[in-house]
């Protein structure tokens, strides 16, 4: 892909990126002013896929501003096209060109079908502790194939893998990591779709609390060897500040947050819902609110 200056390439949606995300998500795009030229599907910039997420502005719209961005994603081109066929349109395109051309420029890929069944099998594990060895065997190929094309997906930022939080008196895994994609509307089921978009939401913020605060922020999660998971753990100098379950509607408080609320109860503790409406504050500390409640206080 042809690049240019970043001075040439600041199309108006980079002023509402974090700025790690305007210094790299720039050169990615042609100039949309040269005679002939329109915008294309590029590979994915850092927090491309979050530039949106304050836009439309939460307020009253949370309902609407969060059913927009699960159908539409979070990428400019198929968002402010507000058409979900062109969205889909677009969406198959980006994941063909991450493919077929970006990764391919960096990799010697001798199995492109193989690579291309990864490209499809990725979605349906959001939010699961990613095996390489299980896709190893789904795929017939050998683990340090696995390995270098997930590595080549997450530099093109195709996908995101976040690390357990663990901590010797919580009994948590260390190794296992989840993933997340830039463009969640390839995620088919909505449930994971919206912990897929709370987890940009989350890893934008980070990004920028890092970058415009100086602040050694990470994103995690948290599973322990009991099986009790929780969504995200953001943590501070390795020591979380915030917890955040993701449910599709109102329940009572999950149990394996409430769990780690007794643990750390100093920490902000959210358990937040893309359709329900509850908004309270248990007796344990946790926080029971709609979606729109945690992101409309993110950047």
């Amino acid at each position: 892909m042809q690049k240019r200056r970043a001075s040439a390439l600041r199309p108006s949606w980079t002023s509402r990126l974090p700025p790690r995300c305007e210094a790299r998500a720039a050169p990615s795009w042609e100039d949309a002013t040269a005679p002939g030229r329109a915008l294309r599907a590029p590979s994915p910039p850092p927090c491309a896929s979050l530039g949106l997420l304050r836009y439309p502005h939460w307020g009253s719209g949370g309902a609407s501003s969060l059913e927009q961005l699960l159908n539409l994603g979070g990428f400019p081109e198929p968002f402010l096209s507000g058409s979900e066929r062109s969205a889909r349109r677009w969406s198959l395109e980006y994941r063909t060109r991450l493919v077929r051309e970006e990764i391919t420029s960096l990799e010697q890929i001798v199995d492109l079908g193989s690579l291309e069944l990864l490209a499809i099998r990725l979605p349906e594990l959001v939010g699961s502790p990613l095996s390489i060895n299980a896709l190893r065997e789904d795929l017939g190929v050998s683990h340090d194939s696995v390995t270098r094309w997930i590595a080549a997906l997450e530099r093109l930022y195709g996908l995101v893998r976040i690390s357990p939080f663990g901590a010797p008196k919580i009994r948590a895994i260390k190794k296992a990591q989840k993933h997340y994609l830039f463009d969640w509307t390839q995620v088919r089921e909505m449930p994971q779709r919206f912990e897929n978009l709370v987890a940009m939401a989350l890893l934008k913020w980070v990004h920028h609390q890092h970058d415009a605060e100086g602040r050694d922020l990470e994103l995690r999660y948290f599973r322990d060897i009991d099986g009790r998971e929780v969504d995200f753990v953001v943590t501070e100098s390795r020591k979380p500040i915030r917890f955040v379950e993701v449910k599709w509607s109102d329940g009572p408080a999950d149990k394996s947050l409430r769990y780690l609320k007794q643990r750390f109860p100093e920490v902000d503790a959210w358990q937040i819902s893309a359709t329900g409406t509850k908004d309270v504050l248990t007796e344990h500390g946790i926080r029971i609110a709609p979606a729109a409640r945690l992101l409309e206080g993110l950047v």
